[in-house]
């Protein structure tokens, strides 16, 4: 059995999908949950690129990571330039991560066609660069950029790209399908080559473009990569890059590799989940391992089956990547099927709470809900559900109005009354939108009673439509994150109603930091959705 390095960077090339733009505070709760996983580099962008990805590094201090390493990620040396005065190379440097990576041409076309150089130059930046950054103590992996074409074109000059790497110092070199035309048996067949030639390891950086870089990744690890680059989900520039959610289990259930833990390999479907929930894009129900169709059976001789032998119809136990079967007719959910998916969720309550909060999750799933990245919501229908259980207020109404005022512009106002310990406050205030007028209304309302929410902050608010087919009338899904100073945490809210679906994840966000904030909120649920509360978005 190998050991397989997994090199994640959804935070980079995984930004470069069309609809994905992460903050800064996106990113840091992303790289904790792939550390939690087991990734072993967290490639966390390109320092010399933008402000935000600076703004991660400048961060990434605040990780306090068990297993990972950030990575750095830029491009070798200018051509005319030195090492010493590249900006790029400075950034790097500058970005203070324990590994970077460097990436470099290797087609002779591109050499000549987008570089506008020699293709002795290009030889020379690549050494110059893998050097410099070896000489600042770093660990070097190099990108050999559209490796699999400019084998095809040029085995000779690919492979000297590979050795002016490795003469450097590079730890790893990395073999990019970059233009991901590539197939199965060109890459196992070209990797087998390169292994043959060159001693240093080698990884494998896939992209998606012809449906098969899982299929290219899993080859290149049969013809010795020791390395694999992908990201969560497969997210990624065109059609998207390697997806790890597949290739992960695929190494370990079925090509008999070790990459992660068997208990962080159980935690896939949530960190699947819980990506796609930050990046604020709907979770594909059917992704292999992952998806929530991926173990779904529906009716006739399918459902017949798996009641005799549950694996006639799975290829593995959902539960090794912490997904679940499900029986897509309502009367062949029991007991059994509850019991199951309160230990999906980690709920550590007794048997008959567990069962009233995941009958509430699925009502409330069904209506629009989802609990993957708000767990602060679960932990509070845990609460509630406790016969010693009193709410630490209680709404009685709110208004929120929102008019375009003369000489002041677009202004929303919030009046919020609500009762505590029989006492009931109204409070107003106005706000730069309708859900920051609430939050600061009630919030007015509380802090008397509850001064802990002085240092309340809310960090981020995500709105996702999720049937737009019906209109202005779809239902609305919001995720609040607030943050008090120490702690972040993350609650959901749906309904037709977007002020709604807002009020019910803001007010679950108060409760859960006056619980917080007053001591009384010893967690219940150490769950594999989000078991570091820092975890939370």
């Amino acid at each position: 059995m190998a050991k397989i390095i997994l090199y994640d960077t959804t935070l980079r090339d995984g930004t470069q999908r069309e609809d994905i733009s992460l903050s800064c505070d996106d990113k840091l709760a992303i790289a904790r949950r792939l550390d939690q996983f087991g990734i072993h580099y967290i490639e966390g962008g390109w320092p010399g690129s933008n402000p935000k990805d600076a703004e991660f590094f400048s961060r990434a201090g605040e990780l306090d990571l068990r297993t990972a390493r950030i990575t750095a990620f830029g491009s070798t040396r200018h051509k005319k330039g030195q090492c010493q005065q590249d900006a790029n190379l400075q950034a790097l440097v500058r970005a203070g991560t324990p590994a970077v990576t460097l990436v470099g041409k290797s087609w002779d076309f591109h050499v000549h066609k987008v570089l506008d150089t020699t293709l002795e130059n290009n030889l020379a930046m690549i050494h110059d660069s893998v050097a410099f950054m070896k000489d600042q103590g770093r660990e070097v992996m190099f990108d050999a950029e559209h490796f699999f074409d400019g084998y095809k074109a040029n085995p000779d000059y690919a492979l000297k790209t590979l050795d002016a790497a490795l003469s450097a110092g590079a730890d790893y070199l990395i073999l990019c399908e970059t233009n991901g035309g590539a197939l199965p048996w060109e890459v196992e067949a070209v990797v087998q080559s390169v292994n043959r030639e060159i001693s240093g390891p080698l990884g494998i950086h896939a992209h998606n473009d012809s449906g098969c870089a899982v299929a290219n990744s899993l080859a290149a690890v049969r013809a010795g990569c020791v390395q694999v680059q992908g990201t969560i989900n497969g997210y990624g520039e065109r059609v998207g890059n390697a997806d790890l959610t597949s290739i992960v289990p695929d190494l370990q259930l079925k090509m008999g590799h070790h990459a992660v833990a068997a208990d962080q390999l159980a935690g896939l479907t949530a960190l699947s989940r819980f990506v796609a929930e930050v990046a604020n894009l709907a979770p594909d129900n059917h992704k292999p391992f992952v998806g929530q169709s991926a173990f779904s059976h529906k009716g006739g001789i399918h459902v017949a089956a798996v009641l005799k032998a549950v694996d006639s119809y799975q290829h593995i136990d959902p539960a090794l990547v912490g997904n679940e079967m499900r029986a897509v007719v309502s009367e062949l959910a029991g007991r059994g099927n509850l019991v199951y998916q309160a230990r999906a969720y980690g709920l550590q309550a007794s048997r008959e709470d567990a069962q009233r909060v995941l009958h509430q999750i699925k009502e409330l799933e069904h209506e629009g809900f989802s609990f993957e990245a708000a767990a602060a919501s679960v932990d509070l229908m845990l609460y509630r559900v406790r016969k010693d259980y009193r709410p630490p207020f209680k709404l009685i109404d709110f208004m929120v109005v929102t008019e375009q005022r003369q000489g002041r512009g677009l202004l929303a106002e919030a009046t919020v009354k609500v009762s505590i310990n029989e006492e009931t406050k109204l409070e107003a205030a106005e706000g730069t939108g309708p859900v920051n007028a609430l939050a600061l209304a009630l919030r007015k309302a509380l802090i008397d009673d509850y001064p802990g929410l002085a240092n309340l902050r809310l960090a981020d608010y995500k709105v996702r439509i999720l049937n737009s087919e019906k209109g202005t009338a779809a239902t609305t899904r919001v995720l609040i994150d607030f943050h008090d100073g120490t702690r972040d945490w993350t609650t959901v809210g749906a309904s037709p109603n977007i002020i709604d679906a807002s009020w019910r994840a803001l007010s679950d966000s108060m409760e859960y930091a006056i619980l917080t904030a007053n001591g009384v909120f010893d967690r219940v649920s150490e769950d594999p959705i989000s078991s570091d509360r820092s975890a939370a978005p």
